[in-house]
């Protein structure tokens, strides 16, 4: 029998809190208050909030007025539904995705859509940092539809600023996944949902699945610059170990999603603690030895036996593209689509530069 949806969501709430209880556990050097700003400290906060302005996903984030981030009443997720047009670059989508606020991907969140028997699994599309579903699925999305599938994808994470998602804690956005795809599952009368998500996205909805329950509703897993263990974000984290809870400095110069998404945050430390995957869900990550944000790359890949690891530089090694690249190069999506659909032919391997896509983001998102 299936559980009704609001006692679902009584599981996920206690689930979520055993999770901060975990949280504390890994946390307990004092209040915020006893943090000090003093000259070290104010030396590290300029040098990582220019290093994040430009890099750690958010494209020109800007500081939350509540340097805590304690809140935990987040509006609820958004379900876009007017298509915008096939994207091809990454920074083209972000620009569209400012001038047409809340469009949806084309090929998606079409709710009278059947699965074939071929495809029996609505995919789901959770997207990364201070970002939305069309800047980050745009090319993924129609791909996926043109084979067959029915894809689904929402605006999730938001922090109550207009226009920006995946900002909030990360454990309320893996709550609102869940509801999300409970609502997939009712529409389409699916058992099961594959789970397709980018940087943020990615653990996002590997919480979900590890830790709300979510394995139980997945089929498959599938992680696009997943930052499994951790970003080290051009080194900055580094440098911000020399702090007390470095972790508070990034949420106030960003956003609390950010800091929970650092190597050896105590979100990432308790998401992991006991393994990184579940029984009964297929897990995939597809990872770059270039990534901007992930140093070293082997915090992309899970460490559990029996999930698949692929990295993009030992299929095609002329590809040194990174992190922002990820999810318009076409051969790092045809890995994404074989992992949904084993019997799609193998990408084409093409060069591509180093930092490609990273110039074009930081003029667009400052245009």
């Amino acid at each position: 029998m299936r559980q009704s949806f609001h006692d679902r969501d009584l599981i996920q709430r206690s689930a979520i809190r055993r999770h901060r209880n975990d949280l504390d556990r890994h946390t307990r050097t004092g209040p915020v208050g006893e943090v000090r700003m003093n000259r070290t400290m104010r030396m590290v906060a300029a040098t990582v909030g220019v290093a994040l302005a430009v890099g750690a996903g958010g494209w020109g984030a800007t500081a939350a007025a509540d340097p805590i981030g304690t809140a935990t009443d987040h509006p609820a997720y958004v379900v876009p539904v007017d298509p915008g047009p096939v994207q091809t670059r990454h920074a083209a989508a972000l620009r569209y995705a400012e001038d047409h606020p809340d469009t949806a991907p084309p090929g998606s969140n079409d709710f009278t859509c059947r699965p074939a028997p071929a495809h029996p699994n609505p995919v789901v599309l959770v997207h990364g940092s201070d970002s939305d579903s069309y800047t980050d699925w745009a090319a993924l999305s129609p791909m996926l539809a043109d084979r067959g599938m029915c894809v689904f994808t929402l605006n999730y994470g938001s922090d109550g600023k207009p226009g920006k998602y995946a900002r909030g804690d990360m454990a309320l956005s893996a709550a609102e996944v869940g509801a999300f795809v409970d609502r997939v599952r009712a529409a389409t009368a699916a058992a099961k949902v594959d789970l397709v998500g980018y940087s943020q996205g990615a653990t996002v909805a590997r919480y979900y699945v590890n830790r709300l329950g979510g394995s139980a509703a997945v089929d498959r897993w599938v992680g696009v610059a997943s930052p499994t263990y951790g970003g080290n974000m051009y080194g900055i984290v580094t440098l911000l170990k020399l702090v007390p809870r470095p972790e508070r400095i990034v949420e106030w110069l960003t956003s609390e999603a950010i800091s929970q998404q650092m190597q050896g945050s105590p979100f990432l430390a308790a998401l992991n603690a006991g393994g990184d995957t579940v029984p009964g869900v297929r897990y995939t990550t597809v990872g770059s030895r270039y990534d901007e944000m992930i140093q070293p790359h082997t915090n992309i890949a899970l460490r559990d036996p029996g999930a698949t690891n692929l990295l993009i530089q030992d299929l095609c090694a002329e590809n040194r593209g990174g992190h922002f690249n990820m999810v318009y190069d076409p051969f790092a999506l045809g890995l994404v689509v074989r992992a949904l659909d084993p019997s799609a032919p193998a990408p084409p391997c093409r060069p591509v530069p180093l930092g490609t896509g990273i110039l074009d983001m930081i003029v667009v998102s400052n245009s």
